[in-house]
C-alpha cells in the first residue's frame, strides 16, 4: 500500500494525533509547518471556541489540517448510577474538604452533529477524523461534497471493515498501546483489543483503503516498523506532549518525565470510557476500571471538582494523565523539530 502523502497533500506521512484537553491550534499549526498533518481535537470545544480555533488555523497556514470529533451516543443520565458513583467518590470529597454540591451535571464531550457541520461549512476542512465510529450518513455526504477526506479509528478488524463499508478514505489502526480514549465502538469487550503490530497486518491484508498506524510510535525506528508492516502513514500523539506548543499541564509534564510514566493502564474513571493514562492514586485505589462509573461522558462531572481542587494544591491524584505505553519519545522540543526527527529515517 502506497503512502498517502499525495491525497493528504502533505510532504511527510505523519499525522499528529488529536489530543483533547492538552492541545489547541498551536500544536496543529506547528506540525503543519513541518510538513505533517496537524490535528485539532474538537469534542471538548464550544461552538465559539471551535470557530475561533478554525479562524486561527485558516489565517496562519495554507497547509491541510485535520479536525477530529467524537461520534458517541449521549447516554440518558441515571440517578441510581450517579448516586453509586458519588458514593464511591465521597471519601475523597471529605478528604479534600469539598461538598458534592459542587458537582455540575453536563455532557462534557459533544458528539458530531448537524450544528457542528453547519459551523464547518465556512471552513470546509481538508480532513475530518472521527473517534467511536461515524456520524449519520447524511452528515458524511455533506463532508464528501466539500472534497473533505474522512478518517476514523478502528481497534479491531471488524471495526475496520465496518468503516470501509461506509466509505471512509482511510482507517486509523489504533493499537492497545495508544494513549487516551480507545476508539472501540462495535464492542466494549476489552479482550478484543490488541497491540498495534498484531492489529496492523490484519487491516493491511483485508482492507482496500489506506491504513494509518497509531499506538506506541515514538521514534524513527517505530515509524519504520509501521511502514514495514504496510502502514500508509503513522499517527503520533504521546511524543508531542512535552512540546512547548502543547497545553499539557505542569503536573502532567512532571508525570511524563517521572519513573511513573512506565506505569499506564486503561481506565474509565475520568470519563466513563476506557482510556490509557499514567496510573495515579484514584486509579490505584478504585481500580482503573470501576463498574460504578457512569457511561461516557457522564463520569466526568463528579470527578471534576476533585481534580480541580487537587490540581490547585499541586497534586495529580485525580487528573487524567493521558499517555501511551511508550513515553520514550517525549521531548521538550518544538513540535516541528520532533516531527522531522520522527520521520528522519524515512525521508
Amino acid at each position: 500500500m502506497s503512502r498517502i502523502t499525495d491525497w493528504l497533500a502533505v510532504s511527510r506521512p505523519i499525522i499528529q494525533a488529536p489530543m483533547a484537553g492538552v492541545q489547541g491550534s498551536e500544536l496543529t499549526l506547528a506540525v503543519c509547518a513541518a510538513g505533517g498533518l496537524g490535528s485539532l481535537p474538537c469534542a471538548m470545544l464550544t461552538p465559539e471556541q471551535l470557530q475561533q480555533a478554525l479562524v486561527q488555523i485558516r489565517e496562519s497556514t495554507t497547509q491541510p489540517y485535520n479536525v477530529n470529533f467524537f461520534c458517541h451516543t449521549q447516554p440518558a443520565p441515571d440517578a441510581a448510577t450517579e448516586a453509586r458513583w458519588q458514593a464511591r467518590l465521597q471519601p475523597y470529597y471529605q478528604m479534600l474538604g469539598l461538598s458534592q454540591d459542587r458537582i455540575v451535571a453536563g455532557a462534557g464531550r459533544r458528539p458530531f452533529d448537524a450544528e457542528t457541520l453547519a459551523l464547518l461549512d465556512d471552513f470546509r476542512p481538508p480532513v475530518v477524523s472521527f473517534h467511536f465510529g461515524l456520524p449519520d450518513e447524511s452528515l458524511l455526504e455533506t463532508l464528501r461534497s466539500w472534497g473533505t477526506k474522512i478518517l476514523s479509528s478502528a481497534t479491531t478488524l471488524e471495526e475496520a471493515l465496518w468503516l470501509q463499508a461506509r466509505g471512509v478514505d482511510a482507517v486509523i489502526a489504533q493499537g492497545l498501546e495508544a494513549g487516551g480514549h480507545r476508539g472501540m465502538f462495535l464492542t466494549d469487550d476489552m479482550t478484543t483489543q490488541t497491540g498495534l503490530f498484531a492489529l496492523l497486518p490484519q487491516l493491511v491484508d483485508r482492507l482496500s483503503v489506506p491504513v494509518i498506524a497509531a499506538g506506541g510510535i515514538a521514534s524513527p525506528a517505530g515509524v519504520q516498523a509501521a511502514f514495514a508492516l504496510g502502514a500508509s502513514a503513522v499517527q503520533v500523539g504521546t511524543a508531542y506532549l512535552l512540546c512547548p506548543e502543547a497545553k499539557t499541564s505542569a503536573l502532567h509534564r512532571q508525570a511524563l518525565q517521572s519513573p511513573e510514566a512506565v506505569h499506564t493502564a486503561l481506565t474509565n474513571l475520568f470519563s466513563g470510557r476506557p482510556a490509557r493514562g499514567i496510573v495515579n492514586r484514584v486509579m490505584r485505589e478504585l481500580g482503573p476500571i470501576c463498574v460504578d462509573a457512569p457511561a461516557f461522558p457522564l463520569a466526568t462531572a463528579a470527578i471534576a471538582p476533585l481534580r480541580a481542587e487537587a490540581e490547585a494544591r499541586g497534586i495529580a491524584d485525580f487528573s487524567p494523565l493521558w499517555a501511551g505505553q511508550n513515553t520514550s519519545g517525549c521531548q521538550a522540543i518544538p513540535a516541528a523539530e520532533l516531527t522531522r526527527w520522527l520521520m528522519s529515517a524515512t525521508s
